[in-house]
């Protein structure tokens, strides 16, 4: 067990614009079900209509993230405006 341990310790996790990085994703999964309807006949006759479905139900989760990333992202400015020293 010892050769699958880790030697180091795990790097910070990156903090960065994750709204704009779940609206983008989200955005794109949109794209894709638009680009891809105006051929559902073809994907529903080559079997492939799981496609299209998948991108649709990408870019509704990606809504559901949306939503998350916002709350979480007014959680910790809420929580860090409350830890910060307040001005005399």
């Amino acid at each position: 067990m010892t050769k699958w341990t880790p030697r180091h310790e795990a790097p910070e996790p990156l903090e960065g614009n994750v709204v704009a990085t779940i609206t983008g994703g989200t955005v794109i999964w949109f794209v894709l079900f638009l680009a891809q309807l105006p051929f559902y006949g073809w994907f529903d006759d080559h079997g492939h209509l799981w496609w299209l479905w998948t991108c649709l139900a990408g870019g509704g989760l990606g809504l559901i993230g949306v939503w998350y990333v916002r709350k979480r992202d007014a959680a910790i400015r809420r929580a860090a405006a409350e830890s910060a020293p307040s001005p005399r």
